[in-house]
C-alpha cells in the first residue's frame, strides 16, 4: 500500500525508536571503528608514499565535470515539459488512454535514448556515465509518476461527471435535487442522534440554483465522522495487505486504502450525503460520486483538488521532494531547521571522505583481470565493496534525501525500513528487497505491480514476475553503459531471486531464521565482488 506519513529517519538523532534501540551502540561503533581505520589507512599511506592519497579516482570522476553539469541540467529542464502536457490533457485536447500514454512513452524513451547516446559520444569513465544514466532513470520515473497519476485523475474526473449527471436524473424522480438531500439528511437522522443544524454557504458542487439550507459546521463535521465510521465498518474484513486485492483500490496508478487517511473537518459533499437516501439508485450512485470524487483531492488534508495541482511551483515543489511517487499532497513540516541541513550536509562530506578512502585504496587498485585468480579477486573485494554499499547507502538514503526532504518540508523520511528488522535480520531476498529502498520500491508497487494488475488482470505472481523483469532489465541496461559490455549478468542474478524468494518461503526454511540471514548475507558478501569480476574480467 502506498501511502505516505510524517515520520522520521532511522538514524536521526532525534528519532525517539532510535535513540532506545538495543543496538544504537553498534551504530557508533561501527562509525568510530570505521574512522581509526580510514586515519590508519592515510598514515601508512603517507609512511610509505609520502602522501596520504593519490587522487587519482579525484581527477577520473571530476573530468570533464562542467558539460556533465550542464547536461544534468538540461535533464531536469526538459522535465518542466510535463506541466502544459498534463494541461493539455487536463483541458482535455489530449486523451490519457490512449493517445495521451503512446505521447508520454515516446517522449521518456526519447529522454533516456539521448542521456544514453550523449554519454557514449561524451566517451566518460564509469561514475559520469553511471551518475547521469541513473539520474536519467530517476527524472523518467518521476515524469511517469506525474503524468500517469494526472492522467488517471483525468479520467477519473471524467467518470465523476457521468456519475453526477446520472445522480441528477435519478434526483429528479424523487422531487429533485434539494428533495432528495432533505431526504437523506432526514434518514441519517432518524439512525443518529439529534445534532445542532444551521445555515451555512451551498457547496461549490451543488447544482446550479439549488436552494436548499445546508446543516452547519459542527453536523457537517459530525455527519462525515459517521460517514467515515460506517465505510471504515464496512472495509473492516479487508486484509491490510499491500498486494491484497481486497484490501486495496487500484486505479491504474494510485494504490489507495480503503481507509487511508484521516477524517477530515471539512463539511461533507452532497455525494456523501445521498448515499443515505433511501432509494438504493440514488444511494448507489451517490456511493459511486463521492468514491470518485475523494480521488481528485488531496490524501492528506483535502485542500488540494485536481486539476489545481497543476502548475509549474506544485511540479518544482514535487521535483525537489525525494520520493518517485507523485500525489496531490504529502505531510509536511512546518519550517526549515537549517541546523538540519547543516548535521546532513557535514554527514554527507564526511561519509564520502570515507567511501572516496575506500574506493581509492582498496577497490580501484585491486581492479579483477583475467590473469587474476577468480576466488582472489573475490576475496580481496569483498569486504571493501561490502563497506562501500553501507556508506553509499548512508549518503543516498540519510543524507542526500533528508537533506532534500528538509528543503522541501518533507514529512515522510521512510526512506529506508528499520534496518535492525529489515536489513542486518534479513532473512530473505524478498524481505530486503522490499525494505532497502523504498522510494524505488513503492514507485515499482504502484506503477508496475498495481498498475499492471489493474490494466491487465495479471495474477500477483505475473505482475510480481514483470516487476523483477523491468527492475532487472533497468539495472542490466545502467551496467551495459558503466561497463560497455553487454553481459546480461546482473540480469540473470536478479531474476535468479524469484526462484530464491520462492524456496525463502517454504515453512520449513522461513522457521530456520538464523540460516535464512547467513544465506542472505554471504549472498551480499559475494554478489558485489560477484559482478565486478564478472564485468571488468569476462
Amino acid at each position: 500500500m502506498v501511502t505516505f506519513a510524517p515520520r522520521k529517519s532511522l538514524f536521526d538523532i532525534s528519532n525517539e525508536s532510535s535513540t532506545s534501540n538495543e543496538f544504537r551502540g553498534f551504530f557508533t561503533l561501527f562509525w568510530i571503528s570505521l574512522f581509526l581505520f580510514t586515519v590508519r589507512t592515510y598514515i601508512r599511506s603517507i609512511e610509505t608514499n609520502g602522501y596520504p592519497l593519490d587522487f587519482q579516482f579525484a581527477s577520473m570522476f571530476s573530468r570533464d565535470a562542467i558539460t556533465l553539469a550542464i547536461s544534468d541540467a538540461v535533464l531536469v529542464l526538459n522535465t518542466a515539459l510535463c506541466v502544459p502536457f498534463a494541461k493539455a490533457i487536463a483541458k482535455g485536447w489530449i486523451r490519457y488512454y490512449w493517445f495521451g500514454v503512446i505521447l508520454q512513452h515516446l517522449w521518456q524513451t526519447s529522454v533516456l535514448a539521448m542521456a544514453i547516446t550523449w554519454t557514449f559520444n561524451r566517451q566518460w569513465p564509469w561514475v559520469q556515465s553511471g551518475f547521469l544514466t541513473l539520474h536519467s532513470f530517476t527524472m523518467i520515473m518521476k515524469m511517469h509518476s506525474y503524468l500517469s497519476t494526472n492522467g488517471q485523475l483525468a479520467y477519473t474526473h471524467e467518470q465523476a461527471e457521468k456519475v453526477l449527471a446520472e445522480l441528477k436524473e435519478a434526483t429528479e424522480a424523487e422531487g429533485g435535487w434539494d428533495a432528495a438531500l432533505r431526504k437523506a439528511e432526514e434518514v441519517m437522522m432518524q439512525h443518529d442522534s439529534p445534532i445542532p443544524q444551521g445555515t451555512p454557504d451551498a457547496p461549490n458542487n451543488a447544482p446550479e440554483g439549488s436552494t436548499t439550507s445546508y446543516i452547519d459546521a459542527r453536523t457537517a463535521v459530525t455527519l462525515r465522522q459517521r460517514l467515515a465510521a460506517r465505510n471504515a465498518a464496512g472495509n473492516g474484513k479487508a486484509d491490510g495487505s499491500a498486494t491484497s486485492a481486497a484490501a486495496v483500490k487500484t486505479t491504474g496508478t494510485r494504490v489507495l486504502s480503503p481507509s487511508a487517511t484521516a477524517v477530515p473537518t471539512h463539511p461533507p459533499t452532497p455525494s456523501e450525503i445521498l448515499t443515505h437516501h433511501p432509494s438504493e439508485k440514488i444511494a448507489r450512485l451517490a456511493r459511486t460520486h463521492a468514491e470518485l470524487e475523494s480521488e481528485l483531492t488531496g490524501p492528506v488534508e483535502g485542500r488540494v483538488r485536481w486539476p489545481a495541482n497543476i502548475t509549474l511551483r506544485d511540479f518544482a515543489w514535487y521535483q525537489l521532494t525525494p520520493t518517485l511517487v507523485y500525489e496531490l499532497e504529502y505531510p509536511r513540516t512546518e519550517r526549515i531547521r537549517p541546523l538540519y541541513v547543516f548535521e546532513k550536509t557535514v554527514a554527507f562530506f564526511g561519509t564520502f571522505a570515507l567511501l572516496y578512502t575506500i574506493v581509492e585504496t582498496f577497490i580501484i587498485p585491486l581492479t579483477p583481470t583475467k590473469e587474476q585468480s577468480f576466488a582472489r579477486s573475490l576475496l580481496d573485494l569483498a569486504l571493501p565493496f561490502m563497506m562501500a554499499y553501507l556508506l553509499l547507502f548512508y549518503i543516498i538514503f540519510e543524507c542526500i534525501c533528508n537533506a532534500f526532504a528538509e528543503l522541501s518540508y518533507f514529512a515522510d523520511r521512510q526512506f529506508y525500513d528499520d534496518w535492525v528488522s529489515s536489513q542486518w535480520n534479513s532473512t530473505s531476498w524478498d524481505e530486503f528487497s522490499r525494505k532497502w529502498n523504498k522510494p524505488v520500491h513503492t514507485f515499482l508497487l504502484r506503477h508496475v505491480y498495481a498498475s499492471t494488475m489493474s490494466s491487465y488482470k495479471l495474477t500477483k505472481q505475473s505482475a510480481m514476475f514483470v516487476t523483477f523483469l523491468v527492475s532487472a532489465a533497468a539495472h542490466e541496461l545502467v551496467m551495459a553503459i558503466v561497463t560497455q559490455k553487454i553481459r546480461f549478468y546482473l540480469f540473470a542474478l536478479q531474476i535468479a531471486q524469484i526462484p530464491l524468494i520462492a524456496i525463502g518461503r517454504i515453512p520449513a526454511i522461513r522457521r530456520n531464521k538464523l540460516m535464512g540471514n547467513i544465506v542472505f548475507w554471504l549472498g551480499l558478501y559475494a554478489g558485489f565482488p560477484l559482478l565486478c569480476v564478472a564485468y571488468c574480467a569476462y
